[in-house]
């Protein structure tokens, strides 16, 4: 990527040139410095993605400088080059966090794939890590109240046994997000999380979706070593019902998680039999007041992450009306609501003109666009933001995909950001 930065630290002036010229034709930022003092002060002073760090070196040499690099607890990946290597040398690297160690005379090709597998790695790293936090963020059961106290005891208690679990409560109360949590606590942490959104589908389009077709692979399947989550399972055509609760216990070894909404009919048996192991009850955010506070900041927080933008504050009417409001969507109403309010407000404080009519705004509400911009152009911008930022999201912030998407190359969406 053209925009990766490389530290260079050699104390021969001809490898400084020639890895710069070479490096620079590539499109990489180089920077170099002739000592490991003087590049451990570069490296201070500013970041950098990757550094090809000589072994040799006046001073502090560069396993030393290695260990100094490595100590700053920063995520550079590090190739040694040497003209002297020898394997105690490279295994004394590898064990101080060395990417590789590549040897004088320097073959530049070989030293280019070896950089790109380096920052290849770095990036792959640092997805995961992305990943892993947001997955973090995403199953972390919000609030102090006492309700929810009770329910984080509830998960602690499920992801310490493999037992099947029921959770009951209404939309958007959160069902999948306890779901989540049990599986990223539990001991198949490690395996795949597959939904199957069960009221969305008929017995034929159940069976196809559990058990797969020519085409692809079925959700039992893929499962296997991990958690199938089997949303509002009590919709599920009772024939498939029967037949999944004879098939669980001849495939590999799944955990079953189940949700239901709560005055719906019973699961049929003997799948029922099954799920009567551990049961969870969501509570309705109405139920919750006294945590609704935490769920605003949350979710604008994240939410501005999401979309690369500053979060808005809210004006004292305006969280007072979110505050009283009974939320029969529950968590869900108030994250779309928050993401509405975030792209389409265009001031930094949200007035509770802002809100629904229902909530006690002043104007219509934010889909009926037209009222909401003073110009075509206002509202276009708008929504190219909204757009542009639903699909970094879907994305998970992954310009490249998402621009492929757009229909973009990546300068043209860097632009558009930028623009916006």
């Amino acid at each position: 990527m053209a925009d990766e930065r490389i530290l260079v630290v050699d104390d021969e002036p001809g490898v400084r040139v020639a890895l710069e010229n070479i490096l620079g034709d590539e499109g990489f930022q180089v920077v170099s410095a002739d000592s490991g003092e003087e590049g451990l002060r570069v490296f201070d002073e500013q970041p950098f993605d990757a550094v090809l760090l000589d072994v040799w070196l006046p001073g502090i040499d560069g396993l030393e400088t290695l260990q100094k690099l490595r100590e700053r607890r920063d995520d550079a990946e590090v190739v040694m080059i040497s003209g002297h290597g020898t394997i105690e040398t490279a295994v004394r690297a590898t064990k101080l966090g060395a990417f590789d160690f590549v040897e004088k005379p320097l073959s530049l090709e070989k030293t280019l794939l070896v950089l790109r597998n380096a920052l290849r790695q770095r990036r792959l790293e640092r997805r995961n890590r992305q990943l892993l936090d947001q997955l973090a963020r995403d199953t972390k059961i919000i609030g102090r109240s006492a309700v929810a106290e009770q329910l984080r005891k509830q998960i602690a208690v499920a992801s310490s046994t493999t037992a099947s679990v029921l959770v009951s409560g209404e939309p958007g109360s959160g069902r999948e997000t306890v779901a989540r949590r049990i599986h990223a606590s539990g001991e198949n942490a490690d395996g795949p999380f597959v939904d199957l959104p069960c009221a969305a589908l008929d017995a034929n389009g159940a069976t196809e979706a559990l058990y797969g077709s020519a085409a692809q692979r079925g959700r039992l399947d893929l499962a296997g070593g991990g958690t199938l989550f089997l949303d509002e399972i009590d919709a599920l055509d009772s024939a498939v019902q029967r037949r999944l609760a004879g098939d669980l216990g001849r495939r590999p070894p799944i955990r079953l998680i189940a949700s239901t909404m709560p005055g719906r009919a019973a699961i049929e048996a003997p799948l029922s039999n099954l799920l009567d192991v551990i049961r969870i009850e969501v509570p309705p955010l109405r139920e919750r007041r006294e945590d609704l506070p935490l769920f605003i900041e949350r979710f604008m927080r994240d939410l501005a992450r999401e979309y690369g933008v500053m979060p808005k504050r809210w004006a004292p009417d305006c969280l007072a009306a979110l505050k009283s409001h009974d939320w029969p969507g529950n968590a869900r109403q108030l994250r779309n609501l928050i993401e509405r309010l975030l792209l389409f407000v265009p001031g930094e404080t949200v007035q509770l003109s802002d809100l629904p009519e229902t909530m006690g705004g002043a104007r219509p509400p934010a889909e009926d666009l037209y009222r909401e911009f003073a110009t075509l152009d206002d509202g276009m911008r708008a929504f190219e933001r909204y757009y542009i930022g639903r699909m970094l999201a879907e994305e998970s912030s992954d310009r490249t995909a998402a621009a492929r998407r757009l229909g973009l190359t990546p300068e043209q969406m860097e632009s558009r950001l930028k623009s916006l």
